[in-house]
């Protein structure tokens, strides 16, 4: 198959999956890779057979301590998976076009960062080296998923992971490719070793993205010289502060017209979601100044419907920063990365 590729099966899964007698839930309907064949060959062969997504798990917090940030990132994809897996098969999601691949293997990339202070300027040099180690291991598998017709949904793990999904996507199409990106931060930042804060500043500077939008960035959270680059690049954004304080546009009005934007370009387009956009989220970079969970929902049915959406990016998600503690926050975030990814499967299905 493949190295740094931790390939799930239906064992993999069966202390997450419960059950009910008369219900199906989307455990019972997904799909597991042929581990007979190549991972090209089971992925092209998957897609023959009517799959369209594949669900693949970066289990990391290198890239948010990378970013002086906290950690906690690498516990979102099993927090996604308890809950997603357990929702009711039904006439509402197309759980029998998913197939699940399985999770990034970060455990030694992770091992190694242990301990590493993100205060130390040398362990910081090395985080971030670590973080292009993510880079350099997870494209290949992305580039894969893409050229084999297939669209990735990525649970993370940073932001940094938007990096090798728009190079495996751009180097697949052999194009530049837009994103659409809900966050409160552009993650436009300097060139200065790879992070969760620099993904579409490195995806920029590799002329892997051409266009870029971000919805409900605030305005107090980005320094001077990210919003300079940005505008330097001719990228653009939709503040919370207009939406939702000032109301100068609405967040459908936002939506619409940066797809129709990218839609222009009749270029392969991304979706991203950094879970730190939503209210009361348990994240790495907590706020309570931000978009309630129907909002986010809306943004990526939105965008979803679009012919050029190519994948679906959700990150952030940092369980063990709930305040009531890890179970807590596992519930929550589970419930709401599932919840996104529905919106998604409903958004390419209609």
């Amino acid at each position: 198959m493949m190295n740094n590729l931790t390939i799930y099966t239906e064992q993999s899964i069966s202390n997450l999956c419960q059950s009910r007698a008369g219900e199906q839930r989307v455990w019972q309907s997904i799909s597991f890779i042929n581990q007979q064949q190549s991972l090209f060959d089971a992925l092209t062969d998957a897609s023959a057979y009517g799959i369209k997504y594949v669900l693949l798990g970066i289990p990391e917090d290198i890239g948010p301590r990378a970013n002086l940030g906290n950690g906690g990132a690498e516990l979102g994809w099993q927090a996604f998976l308890a809950k997603f897996l357990n929702l009711q098969a039904n006439q509402f999601i197309a759980s029998n076009k998913v197939l699940l691949l399985g999770e990034v293997d970060c455990i030694d990339i992770m091992k190694r960062g242990k301990g590493l202070s993100n205060q130390d300027p040398v362990e910081l040099d090395s985080l971030r080296s670590l973080c292009g180690e993510i880079d350099d291991i997870a494209s290949p598998i992305l580039k894969m998923i893409f050229d084999a017709g297939l669209e990735p949904i990525v649970i993370g793990g940073g932001h940094n992971n938007c990096y090798p999904i728009i190079k495996a996507l751009s180097e697949s199409t052999e194009q530049a490719c837009c994103a659409i990106n809900l966050d409160p931060h552009a993650d436009f930042r300097a060139i200065e070793g790879r992070h969760s804060g620099n993904g579409f500043s490195y995806a920029y500077q590799q002329n892997y993205l051409r266009d870029y939008h971000v919805i409900a960035m605030h305005e107090l959270k980005n320094n001077q010289a990210i919003i300079d680059g940005m505008h330097d690049a001719g990228f653009s954004f939709d503040s919370y502060q207009a939406i939702k304080v000032r109301q100068e546009i609405s967040l459908n009005d936002a939506n619409q017209a940066a797809l129709a934007r990218m839609q222009s370009y009749q270029l392969p387009m991304g979706i991203e979601v950094d879970v730190d956009s939503i209210s009361y989220m348990p994240v790495s970079a907590f706020t309570n100044c931000g978009l309630a969970v129907y909002e986010a929902e809306q943004f990526v049915y939105q965008l979803a419907l679009s012919p050029y959406t190519r994948y679906l990016h959700l990150c952030e998600a940092a369980p063990s920063e709930h305040a009531n503690g890890v179970n807590q926050g596992s519930n929550e975030a589970g419930q709401i990365l599932a919840a996104l990814v529905a919106s998604y499967l409903s958004g390419r299905e209609a």
